[in-house]
């Protein structure tokens, strides 16, 4: 199976802002948004299925905009882990145009006991 998870999501007003055109804070929600429906999708094939991810670091860059009707592609992947930090990227597509790029750093709770798990180095040769 390919690391890579994307989805399509079509524009509509409850995404738009004052600007006309997809609000900020829309992207953000959809990069956490979408890191969790891959989890939920790959769990099961891991030993973390009880575990949670939280969000440590965000960044985000947007290159070009995308307005009402428009169909956005979102295409996410993890990275090598970087110690006990989980890399991902979420990259925005629209009509084939890269338009926002984002990377963030997660690490994988246990939900019994509250603590951060490390991950091994080839812990993603699983999914």
């Amino acid at each position: 199976m390919s690391l890579i998870f994307e989805k399509q999501i079509q524009v509509t007003e409850q995404h738009i802002d004052g600007n006309n055109h997809v609000n900020n804070v829309q992207y953000v929600h959809w990069v956490e948004e979408i890191a969790g429906e891959h989890w939920d999708f790959v769990k099961h094939k891991t030993e973390f299925s009880e575990f949670v991810w939280m969000l440590l670091d965000h960044h985000i860059q947007y290159k070009k905009q995308v307005y009402l009707n428009d169909i956005i592609t979102i295409k996410t992947y993890p990275k090598a882990p970087e110690g006990i930090r989980q890399p991902r990227k979420v990259e925005f597509y629209c009509n084939d145009q890269l338009v926002v790029d984002s990377s963030t750093l997660w690490v994988l709770v246990d939900v019994a006991t509250q603590r951060i798990k490390r991950l091994e180095s080839d812990w993603l040769d699983t999914l």
